[in-house]
């Protein structure tokens, strides 16, 4: 179901990189002279040795790596302001794990990200898709490398055969982080709302409690432990470290702010705390 519902949004939106002194007629000092326009809006000021890159050079190019190597897969694109974007392959062959629950499907991933304000660098790597939630996880260290070769007119993009890294993914990280899923799950949750708490007290990535006069659960906190719960019911299981790492993870992705970088970051830092308790 997921799969088929995918968010799809306009990344390939117009762009280009314009001298300041045509826009302006006016000077610009060494450095900053040239405008990266989105989308008609002004989104970054660069120096004359940038090389903007377009997403449909990149995106595009990621896209023929997956296709050479003759892999089936499902696109979800985003865009943040016109000013980050990234394309999510979801690997749909062979290649799955169910965490000890033929509901619970795991698919390999590739996160391809690139920006247009200078927030997030053009790169890609490995990852996970989760059906039951429809979030990325980003728990992978495996990075694709690529060379980017500029000059103040020419952009050459240079991206590596995927066949090679894509089965060393499968073969290593791929195996080895969903034992550790499996690890989590044997876990069970005896309080959900203590364990809400417990994370959040290592990661500060939110407040638990409403105020410092009132200790009852913020709204996060308790989307936290909604999430948790459901999930638990959704599957019949019980509450367990698995269930609970995703239930942060999906308000990471859906409820907080945070750059694709900010999320992917701390998206390994609740992993670690959380498979710590296990």
């Amino acid at each position: 179901m997921y799969l088929q519902n995918l968010q799809q949004d306009k990344i390939f939106v117009p762009s280009e990189m314009k001298s300041l002194k045509t826009l302006t007629q006016m000077e610009s000092r060494r450095g900053l002279e040239n405008a990266i326009i989105s989308n008609g809006k002004i989104v970054n000021v660069v120096s004359n040795s940038y090389g903007h890159i377009p997403n449909q050079l990149f995106f595009k190019k990621a896209e023929e790596m997956l296709t050479d190597a003759q892999l089936n897969f499902h696109k979800r694109t985003i865009n943040k302001n016109d000013r980050s974007f990234i394309t999510d392959f979801i690997i749909d062959d062979k290649s799955h794990f169910t965490v000890k629950n033929d509901k619970d499907l795991i698919l390999p991933m590739l996160r391809f990200k690139n920006s247009y304000d200078g927030s997030e660098k053009t790169s890609g790597h490995f990852g996970f898709y989760r059906q039951v939630c429809s979030n990325g996880l980003h728990v992978s260290q495996a990075e694709i490398e690529f060379s980017i070769k500029h000059s103040k007119n020419n952009t050459h993009l240079i991206m590596p055969r995927l066949n090679n890294l894509f089965d060393k993914f499968l073969d290593n990280e791929f195996y080895t982080i969903t034992k550790k899923f499996d690890k989590m799950k044997e876990f069970k949750i005896i309080d959900t709302q203590e364990f809400v708490k417990a994370i959040l007290d290592k990661t500060k990535l939110f407040k638990y409690e409403c105020s410092d006069k009132n200790s009852d659960p913020s709204k996060k906190s308790r989307e936290v432990i909604e999430i948790l719960n459901y999930e638990a019911l959704l599957l019949n299981e019980e509450p367990n470290l698995w269930l609970g790492y995703n239930a942060f993870n999906a308000v990471l992705h859906n409820t907080l702010k945070k750059s694709f970088g900010q999320q992917e970051r701390l998206d390994k830092k609740l992993f670690d705390e959380v498979y710590e308790m296990a």
